[in-house]
Order: structure tokens, then C-alpha cells, then sequence
């Protein structure tokens, strides 16, 4: 069993901090993002680990098409929803960014607000703003 990382404080909620992508999958979603054809190549890591939250992320990085963003993007977030539960938490506290290995999942969820926003899924737009700020109250991250 390895390790989960829940920091528990008498100064405010339990901090969750995910464990790391396989290194496999991280190095292939540095290859297909300098591809030729990122869409494909980033399609193809997607389809290789399909937990790797950073990869759905890149996913909606570069896709065009508004709904293929969005669908990119939510299952990043619902797969990073799984991986948070695995290591630990229980549907509140800090995911922060600080903490390189969550940030698939922020990027995930941080894309779905844009495209919600941009398609007119105002409701969604809403939730996914209020739960980043909740996941870190120090939303948005600098230089994002």
C-alpha cells in the first residue's frame, strides 16, 4: 500500500495531494505534445492511460472543437475525481496547485469552466469557478 498524502490541521481543512502520473505516461504526453499532430498523438496517450488526468487535460489544451474540449476536459475531471477519492478525500478540502501532481485535475476542471463559458453552459461555468476556489483558495494560480 503506498503512502496517500492527506494533511490533516487543526488549522482548516485536510489537504489532498494526488499521486504522481506513471512516468511512462508522462513522458509519452511529452512526446505527443511536440508531435506534428499533438490532436492525434495526445489522442493516442489518452487512449494508452486512460487515467492519466494530465493527458485529458493536454487533450482539451489542443483540440478545436468546442464540444470535443469539453468532453476531453470532463473526463479529466471526473477521472481526477476517482484518482482525489483514492488518495483520500471525501468531497471537501484543498486540492492546490502548489502540489505539481494536482495540477491535471485543476487544468481539467479550470478548462471545463472556460468551454462552459464559452458554449453557454453558464450553470456549470458557475459550479466549476466556486469549486476551484474552493479546492484552493488561492485561485487562480500566477502566470495561468
Amino acid at each position: 500500500m503506498t503512502d496517500r498524502p492527506v494533511n490533516l490541521s487543526m488549522s482548516g481543512p485536510p489537504e489532498t495531494v494526488l499521486d504522481p502520473e506513471p512516468a511512462a505516461a508522462i513522458e509519452a504526453l511529452r512526446e505527443a505534445q511536440a508531435s506534428t499532430q499533438p490532436i492525434m498523438a495526445i489522442g493516442a496517450v489518452c487512449t494508452e492511460y486512460p487515467r492519466c488526468i494530465a493527458a485529458w487535460a493536454a487533450l482539451g489544451d489542443v483540440a478545436e472543437i468546442p464540444a470535443l474540449r469539453y468532453a476531453a476536459y470532463r473526463t479529466g475531471y471526473h477521472r481526477g475525481l476517482d484518482r482525489l477519492r483514492a488518495n483520500g478525500w471525501r468531497g471537501s478540502g484543498f486540492v492546490r496547485w502548489r502540489s505539481e501532481t494536482n495540477r491535471g485535475f485543476l487544468r481539467s476542471v479550470s478548462g471545463l469552466q472556460t468551454i462552459a463559458a464559452m458554449i453557454g453552459e453558464l450553470d456549470e461555468d458557475e459550479r466549476c469557478s466556486l469549486f476551484l476556489r474552493q479546492l484552493d483558495p488561492d485561485w487562480p494560480p500566477p502566470n495561468s
